[in-house]
């Protein structure tokens, strides 16, 4: 913290937040048509309360979307639902299931991650809607490619991603201009970190989904990570059969970060209130997508080469 932000007693949070506050306003000013995408995960949870901030008592200058796999946690869905009806905003969910029934997305097997195929489905949406900005929550702690990211990047008229090919950012001038066909991705918090959101969370004291807090649920152990199991989604489905031969236990848990069933893990855990979470963050030493996102361990589904091709 500097001399001048201790002098007019500002906290880091309160710069962030000021700093989020300012890109949400210079999208909503040079876009045409953005969304904010809203999955209901910790991240999104804080850029809502952001978007409240830059835009309040006015509705939002833009819709919430999300880019369902089908195979989402039930608690996560039903909390997303919840607060876009709490704050009266339209809420799009197209889902990759329907990319299936058109062909755009074959899986390899039934069993297949689908939190990939998101790029189809959102690059089928942006072109559905006509969007030419879609705001999302993405940090640069959370994954090493995400540092390579400008907080306005870029995307062709194929929604492909060229790190190489990005623009300047000098004195916080950001440039959201585009083409026709061609697509921004905006990162209000870019520069947050875990324990930012975390605190963050806990100074405006936003609702969680459960499945952050710790709770018991059945797992096994698989490569090295703790995997859920027997998973029940809002359709009834149950995922994530226990293979033969596994030993299911009851584990008390919480999750990082919440996406796909198939593939999203979470750590054993007592921290069963937001201060605990803060206090067991400071403390870690395992990166949030290390050893939670079990589809991000893999070179063929690596984060870089998935931005590449229209990811989030």
């Amino acid at each position: 913290m500097t001399y001048t932000s201790q002098r007019i007693g500002l906290s880091h949070l309160d710069w962030l937040e000021a700093e989020a506050i300012h890109i949400m306003r210079e999208v909503a000013g040079q876009c045409a048509n953005p969304v904010l995408l809203f999955s209901g995960g910790k991240d999104s949870i804080c850029m809502l309360r952001v978007a409240e901030k830059a835009f309040r008592p006015g509705k939002f200058p833009f819709p919430l979307m999300h880019i369902d796999t089908g195979h989402n946690y039930k608690e996560v869905v039903d909390f997303r639902d919840k607060r876009a009806a709490e704050l009266s905003e339209r809420l799009i969910v197209r889902s990759v299931e329907d990319s299936m029934k058109r062909g755009t997305v074959v899986l390899k097997h039934e069993n297949e991650s689908r939190n990939k195929h998101q790029s189809v489905t959102l690059l089928e949406a942006i072109e559905e809607f006509g969007f030419d900005c879609c705001i999302g929550g993405a940090r640069r702690d959370e994954e090493k490619a995400r540092a390579k990211e400008r907080i306005m990047s870029f995307r062709d008229e194929f929604g492909q991603w060229d790190p190489k090919n990005q623009r300047p950012e000098l004195w916080n001038l950001y440039n959201a201009r585009s083409h026709k066909g061609e697509n921004i991705r905006a990162f209000p918090i870019s520069n947050w970190t875990e324990m930012d959101v975390w605190q963050y969370i806990e100074r405006e004291q936003l609702e969680l989904p459960s499945i952050y807090f710790a709770h018991t649920r059945p797992v096994v152990m698989r490569g090295g990570a703790i995997f859920p199991v027997n998973v029940e989604l809002a359709s009834g489905e149950v995922l994530n059969i226990p293979k033969a031969g596994e030993a299911v236990i009851d584990l008390q848990v919480r999750f990082r970060t919440v996406g796909d069933v198939t593939c999203t893990a979470p750590v054993e855990s007592d921290a069963d209130t937001v201060e605990k979470i803060v206090l067991e963050t400071a403390t870690t030493t395992i990166t949030e997508r290390g050893a939670t996102r079990l589809d991000d361990q893999t070179s063929e589904a690596s984060m870089e080469q998935r931005k590449k091709e229209g990811y989030f």
